[in-house]
């Protein structure tokens, strides 16, 4: 998709991008060049998740604004529906990286506001298309809700959602509620109880129980 990238830097063959400060270059010689003067070799922010290979690091858009607005640059490419790209200072970002002896390696992110007063847990959500399929995704979305749990709010996605974030969220939603049935078969309990110990909206919550009526629904028909 299109990405607002500073002029000089649209309409080439190829980007080259730094992946540990995401600077961009328009030839593989100015990357080369840049690599030799950067120091980082993980994102800027403070490392607040690590297991295995795999590490979280929290970014403030106040703090780090450069950094995050070359992310934000970079995830437009992906993501039809993103719009932010200047005013990162009210968001946090959380990257998620796989570790090796050269460093942290971005795979992913997701970002959320400081406040908001919607109630959003998220506001932008991208596994990078060559770190899909691994799982990444969904591993996003647990920390936004592991976060909602932290602030013992009730989280939901920003609206609208990019066609495969709205299939990762119906499919975690969905393993999740379903999780959360299981263990509690042998009580009673409400929509209201199953957000309490979700944290997830009990919009989405209906939304998930009316598919899965449908789909059982066409199930007995055929």
């Amino acid at each position: 998709y299109y990405s607002p990238y500073p002029e000089g830097c649209q309409n080439v063959e190829c980007l080259f991008i730094c992946e540990f400060c995401l600077s961009f270059y328009t030839t593989k010689e100015e990357l080369l060049r840049h690599s030799q003067d950067c120091n980082l070799t993980h994102p800027p922010g403070d490392e607040i998740y690590r297991h295995g290979r795999n590490s979280m690091f929290e970014i403030d858009g106040h703090k780090n604004p450069t950094y995050c607005e070359n992310l934000s640059y970079l995830a437009k490419l992906f993501l039809d529906h993103k719009t932010l790209y200047y005013d990162v200072e009210p968001f946090l970002y959380f990257v998620l990286t796989e570790n090796d002896e050269y460093g942290n390696h971005i795979v992913g992110y997701f970002s959320k506001e400081k406040e908001s007063s919607n109630g959003y847990n998220l506001a932008c959500i991208l596994a990078l298309p060559f770190h899909q399929r691994k799982g990444y995704g969904k591993l996003l979305i647990t920390f936004s809700y592991e976060l909602s749990y932290i602030e013992k709010k009730v989280g939901t996605p920003e609206r609208p959602l990019s066609d495969l974030g709205r299939e990762s969220y119906i499919s975690w939603w969905t393993q999740r509620i379903i999780q959360f049935i299981r263990e509690n078969q042998e009580n009673n309990y409400s929509i209201q109880d199953t957000t309490k110990e979700t944290m997830i909206h009990e919009k989405d919550i209906i939304y998930v129980l009316v598919n899965l009526l449908r789909l059982c629904s066409i199930y007995v028909n055929l």
